[in-house]
C-alpha cells in the first residue's frame, strides 16, 4: 500500500473501523441483486422482482437521510443499532414470506423496512472527518473509501448472485443482511473514533443539511449521475445478451468499476491547488464526454474498453463531492450531508434502469446507450447552471476553512 494510505491508518482505531465500514456496506450492492435472484428463482416473477428491488432502493432513500439526521443529534450508537434492527426483521420477514409464499404485500412491506438501513459510507467517512478534519489525509482517506465502495460493488453482486444460484435461493439476501448486523454492530461498539453528536438546540437553527444551496446542486447533479449508473448497467446486461454472452455482462461491469477503483487509489497520492468546485466540474464533464464512445460500441471487448475509460472519472468525482458538502453543510449535519448524495444517486440510478429498459425494448440495447449520453449531459447542464452556488461555502460548514487558511484550505481540497 502507498505510503500515504499507510499513514492514513496510523490513527487508532482507525483500520477497525474502515474494516467494519467493509462489512456493512456490502449489502449495499449485494441485497438488490439478491432479492432479484431469489424471487426471479422462487416464483419466476421478474416483474415482482424488480419491483421489490426498485421498492428497497427508494425507500432507503427516503430513510436513509432522516437516519443519518439523528445520527447527527443523537451519535452513531445510539441511531444506528435501533436503525439496523429494524432492517434486519424486515430482511427476515423478506426471507419468510418469499420461501413460503406469503402475499405480494408482504413482500412489499418487508421491503420498505429494508429500506431503513444505515448509510454505512456516510458514516465512515464522518469518522475520517472526524479524525483528519484540516490535513491532506482527509483527502487520502475519501479516496480510500471510494476504493472500498467500488471494491463492494465489484464482488457483492457477484457474491450474492453466485450463493443464490448454486446453494439456495435465499442465500444472497441472508448473506447481506449479515454483513450488516456484523459491520453495523462491530462499527458502533468502537466509541473512541465516534464523531461527536450535535443535538439541535430549541432556539438553533435546525432544520435539513439539504437547506444548504450547495448542497441541493450537488445532489440534483448526482440524480442525473446517478441516472447514467443505472442505464449503463441494464443496457450493459442486454448488449451482452443480443451478442449471445450474457453471463460476461457481469465481468464488462465489473472492468467499469475497476476503473473507478484505479482512478480513486491515484486520485488519493495527489494534492490538488485551487478551488474543489472547478474540479468537481471538470469530473461531470468527463462522465458525461465518456458516454459518447458507449453509442459507437460493436462488440463486448470494446464495451469493455470504453467503460474502463468511462470508470475513470467517477472515483475522481465522488472524492471532490464529498471535499464540497464538508464546505457547504453545517459540521453538525455533515452524515445527513453525505447521505443526501447518496440518495440522489439512488433516485437517478431508479430513474435511468428504467428509462433505460423502455428504449431497449423499443429500440433495442444500441440505442439504450444514448440513455446514459443524456442522462451526462443534464449532469452538465446543473452542474453549470448551480455553479456560482458552489462558490460560496456555507457559515459553520465542516470543511477546514473554520480552523486553517484559505492558501492551505485549497491545499488539503
Amino acid at each position: 500500500m502507498p505510503s500515504p494510505y499507510r499513514a492514513l491508518f496510523a490513527a487508532p482505531g482507525s483500520k477497525s473501523f474502515s474494516a467494519a465500514g467493509f462489512l456493512g456496506r456490502m449489502p449495499l450492492s449485494m441485497m438488490g441483486i439478491g432479492v432479484v435472484t431469489m424471487v426471479s428463482q422462487l416464483t419466476g416473477r421478474y416483474g415482482l422482482a424488480g419491483a421489490l428491488s426498485a421498492t428497497i432502493a427508494l425507500a432507503a432513500a427516503v430513510a436513509g437521510p432522516q437516519v443519518s439526521r439523528l445520527v447527527d443529534q443523537h451519535g452513531q450508537r445510539r441511531v444506528l443499532r435501533p436503525a439496523t434492527l429494524i432492517s434486519l426483521t424486515a430482511a427476515a420477514v423478506l426471507l419468510f414470506a418469499a420461501h413460503y409464499g406469503w402475499p405480494d404485500w408482504v413482500l412489499f412491506v418487508a421491503c420498505a423496512g429494508i429500506g431503513c438501513v444505515p448509510s454505512v459510507g456516510a458514516m465512515i467517512r464522518a469518522r475520517w472527518a472526524a479524525l483528519y478534519r484540516g490535513t491532506p489525509q482527509l483527502h487520502t482517506a475519501y479516496s480510500f473509501e471510494s476504493v472500498v465502495d467500488e471494491v463492494c460493488f465489484v464482488f457483492g453482486p457477484i457474491i450474492s448472485i453466485g450463493l443464490s444460484t448454486a446453494w439456495f435461493p435465499e442465500a444472497g439476501p441472508l448473506l447481506a443482511a449479515c454483513f450488516l448486523a456484523a459491520g453495523v454492530f462491530w462499527l458502533t461498539a468502537q466509541r473512541a473514533t465516534e464523531p461527536e453528536p450535535h443535538p439541535r438546540q430549541r432556539t438553533g437553527g435546525g432544520g435539513s443539511a439539504l437547506r444548504a444551496p450547495g448542497l441541493q446542486v450537488l445532489v440534483a447533479t448526482f440524480v442525473a449521475t446517478g441516472a447514467i449508473f443505472g442505464a449503463v448497467d441494464v443496457v450493459t446486461v442486454a448488449f451482452a445478451d443480443e451478442e449471445g454472452h450474457k453471463a460476461a455482462a457481469s465481468v464488462v461491469l465489473a472492468v467499469y468499476a475497476a476503473g473507478s477503483c484505479v482512478a480513486g487509489m491515484v486520485f488519493g497520492l495527489l494534492h490538488f491547488a485551487g478551488a474543489p468546485e472547478r474540479r468537481w466540474l471538470l469530473g461531470v464533464c468527463a462522465m458525461a464526454v465518456s458516454m459518447i464512445p458507449l453509442l459507437l460500441v460493436g462488440n463486448l471487448p470494446f464495451l469493455a474498453v470504453a467503460l474502463f475509460v468511462a470508470g475513470l472519472s467517477i472515483a475522481p468525482t465522488m472524492i471532490t463531492t464529498m471535499s464540497l458538502i464538508e464546505e457547504h453543510v453545517p459540521r453538525a449535519q455533515l452524515t445527513e450531508g453525505m447521505t443526501w448524495v447518496s440518495t440522489g444517486l439512488a433516485v437517478g440510478v431508479a430513474l435511468g434502469s428504467s428509462a433505460a429498459g423502455w428504449v431497449i425494448d423499443a429500440a433495442g440495447a444500441r440505442a439504450g446507450y444514448g440513455v446514459p449520453a443524456v442522462a451526462g449531459a443534464v449532469a452538465v447542464a446543473v452542474g453549470f447552471l448551480g455553479f456560482r452556488r458552489l462558490k460560496r461555502p456555507a457559515p459553520g460548514r465542516g470543511g477546514s476553512v473554520e480552523q486553517h487558511s484559505e492558501r492551505k484550505e485549497r491545499h488539503v481540497a
